[in-house]
């Protein structure tokens, strides 16, 4: 499949939200007419709002992003709702475009769906030799069963469809609130609001060993654009960086673009949720062309001024 998506009316579910800004901006790029789902207006989580929100709009294509996502903290904490939440928004809106003939649908997966300790880097053909990472769980599986039911809906039905499985997202626009917030915006507001506190240090969750592979948003976005234009079977794609982030590692970076000269201290009994991660990208180059783009330093940076700038 290679496709333009210029002219083409599509709906980006979660359009509002942090992914989905970057994702409506790179599709007017492409001179697509985008729209978004509002939670006010349609709840994606019953029948109704699925197919309201297609009526509404009668799209020619989707991408789904909207999601029920946080740190490591909310999935401890919310592991019912994560999975309620994403299994039933994704269930209604797949069957909502079968009935809608929507000509593509686009879903964004999570790496949580992998196991927890699969070989390194991780391949898409290794999503089924094993059980996620236990906190992640509920949400990892609520989305990987989705890769399931595209599968299947394109056998049965025909539904052209593309699944994607993007590294942990960062970039301007992100949550800060510390009780749901990813790791690069707590460690951002933690160290920014102790540098103009002049507070000494910095306690961080675990003990610093983990690692994650960091994907800002924009870059992303440019991915998921790809999948709409050049892909139309559910094959999972992961899209990253390739780089291995260690936590301490990481820190130092957050350390350095924030400016803060205090301790950094390990909170060992929070949890260090997967010990590794980090993605083979070579998929995605061969399928889509897709190459990250945004070095990670060049992105906290931007992040931080982004941060600094709204506060």
């Amino acid at each position: 499949m290679s496709g333009s998506l210029s002219g083409k009316r599509v709906l980006v579910t979660g359009g509002a939200g942090f992914l989905g800004r970057f994702v409506v901006e790179a599709l007017a790029e492409r001179g697509a007419e985008p729209s978004i789902v509002r939670s006010a207006e349609h709840d994606l989580r019953t029948e109704a709002g699925c197919r309201g929100a297609l009526e509404q709009h009668r799209p020619e294509i989707v991408v789904h992003l909207a999601a029920t996502v946080g740190g490591i903290g909310a999935n401890r904490d919310h592991p019912g709702t994560f999975f309620r939440d994403n299994a039933l928004m994704g269930i209604h809106l797949v069957e909502a475009c079968r009935e809608a003939e929507v000509g593509q649908l686009v879903v964004a997966g999570t790496v949580c769906a992998y196991p927890k300790n699969p070989p390194l880097p991780f391949r898409e053909d290794d999503l089924w030799e094993g059980y996620p990472e236990e906190t992640n769980a509920p949400y990892g599986i609520a989305k990987k069963a989705l890769l399931v039911m595209l599968d299947a809906y394109r056998r049965e039905f025909g539904l052209a469809s593309a699944f994607v499985l993007p590294a942990n997202l960062y970039g301007p626009g992100d949550n800060f609130d510390l009780e749901s917030s990813h790791v690069i915006p707590a460690m951002v507001r933690k160290m920014v609001e102790a540098r103009d506190s002049g507070a000494g240090r910095v306690v961080l969750w675990g003990d610093g060993s983990p690692t994650r592979e960091f994907l800002h948003a924009r870059d992303c976005a440019e991915g998921l654009c790809l999948a709409a234009e050049r892909l139309d079977e559910p094959v999972p794609v992961n899209l990253g960086t390739g780089r291995e982030v260690r936590m301490k590692e990481l820190a130092e970076l957050v350390r350095s673009a924030t400016r803060f000269e205090g301790e950094l201290v390990w909170d060992t009994s929070k949890p260090n949720g997967q010990p590794r991660r980090v993605l083979d990208t070579s998929r995605a180059k061969e399928l889509l062309g897709f190459e990250a783009a945004t070095p990670l330093e060049q992105g906290l940076a931007e992040l931080v001024d982004w941060y600094e700038s709204q506060r």
